[in-house]
């Protein structure tokens, strides 16, 4: 029994649930505010431009039936907004340093089609030697060793 509960405590408190934890706290956080931005911020802007930006009231009759196709371009509007204010805040992060994005990609061996980290010079399935990458002000450039 005290082997079984050493087993879980170094489970539960171990590097990678706590890391999970934090990322899921933060993102909820982040979420909120990039929610705010484009619900406040730039839907307000719309709103004060064209009107309310809820188009929920239009539908389609066909016979009968009523199709509310309003509610799907509402969701599909919010979500260009939150994808572009989001869009732009990692912009921003990368511009001014704050933000790593890139060593959190992956791409994919030409070799043997598995993923690896995007700054990897070695596939770490096949072990062939791949293209390696530097950063540059307009994005990263392809450089052969």
């Amino acid at each position: 029994m005290r082997n079984a509960w050493k087993e879980f405590k170094n489970f539960a408190m171990g590097g990678n649930m706590i890391d999970l934890a934090i990322g899921i706290i933060i993102g909820l956080a982040f979420a909120a505010v990039v929610q705010s931005l484009a619900d406040d911020l730039v839907g307000g802007l719309i709103g004060a431009i064209v009107g309310k930006p809820d188009l929920s009231a239009l539908t389609w009759k066909i016979g009968k039936g009523e199709i509310g196709y309003g509610s799907f371009l509402t969701a599909l509007l919010n979500f260009l907004i939150i994808a572009a204010a989001l869009f732009g805040i990692v912009k921003l992060l990368m511009r001014t340093g704050m933000g790593n994005f890139r060593a959190q990609g992956s791409r994919e061996c030409p070799y043997c089609r598995e993923f690896v980290a995007v700054d990897a010079v070695r596939c770490k399935w096949c072990t062939s030697k791949l293209r390696a990458y530097i950063d540059e002000d307009e994005g990263a450039e392809e450089r052969v060793d």
